[in-house]
């Protein structure tokens, strides 16, 4: 997050030089150079009190007891340095814009692939496959740090899983990025098995575990 916000994605900044976030509709994400006893003693003083916040670091850390933790699970961050492409000849993908953002909304409610809101679709592009007019799967560009970009909000409507959609649509949405002379990465949740096969088939490696929690002023 701090690097993220610090160079690509500066301009979504809206804390300070000290403690870094993101507005409330494009993420959650908050980030701290060292989040050591000095760092998390500015903490409270610097964010808005109406709000939850998500922090997604390697190394361990404890939160202040002055905080409210709401959940916590371990990730996996995973990079691809070389794909390992897979496409469905007849499958379409379309680029996603404005006018896709209600149907955006409503698959990523359903799927739960992680915090998606009215405003995210800025941080980048993002890619759907339609069925009839609906959209049934998607994926997309989060955050960006120099020489990185990952993918997320890779779902699926349960109605159309098991066809590779999301294998398709990572494909693409990794190679786009590997066009622009970065390297995708993602983060995924330790215990979900599934995704981690058909990232790791892709060329996906594990490279850190992650610590991901999501807390509010108490």
């Amino acid at each position: 997050m701090w690097e993220a916000l610090s160079s690509e994605q500066a301009s979504f900044n809206i804390g300070n030089g000290n403690v870094k976030y993101f507005p409330q509709d494009i993420a959650p994400f908050i980030g701290m150079e060292n989040w050591d006893e000095k760092d998390k003693g500015k903490l409270l003083e610097q964010i808005p009190s109406n709000r939850s916040f998500s922090v997604m670091i390697a190394n361990q850390i404890t939160l202040p007891p002055s905080v409210q933790i709401i959940f916590t699970i371990p990730l996996y961050q995973m990079y691809c340095p070389v794909l390992q492409p897979f496409i469905l000849p007849a499958i379409k993908v379309r680029n996603l814009q404005d006018t896709d953002i209600a149907e955006m909304l409503t698959l990523t409610a359903l799927t739960k692939p992680g915090p998606f809101y009215e405003n995210t679709i800025r941080l980048g592009n993002y890619y759907g496959i339609f069925h009839e007019n609906t959209l049934v799967a998607m994926t997309g560009e989060r955050l960006k740090l120099t020489g990185y970009t990952e993918t997320s909000a890779v779902c699926t409507h349960p109605d159309y899983l098991g066809k590779g959609y999301a294998s398709h649509l990572l494909s693409h949405a990794s190679e786009k990025v590997l066009q622009n002379g970065q390297i995708p990465f993602l983060h995924v949740r330790k215990d979900n098995l599934r995704a981690i096969q058909v990232y790791e088939k892709l060329g996906f490696q594990k490279r850190a575990s992650v610590y991901f929690a999501i807390f509010k002023p108490a």
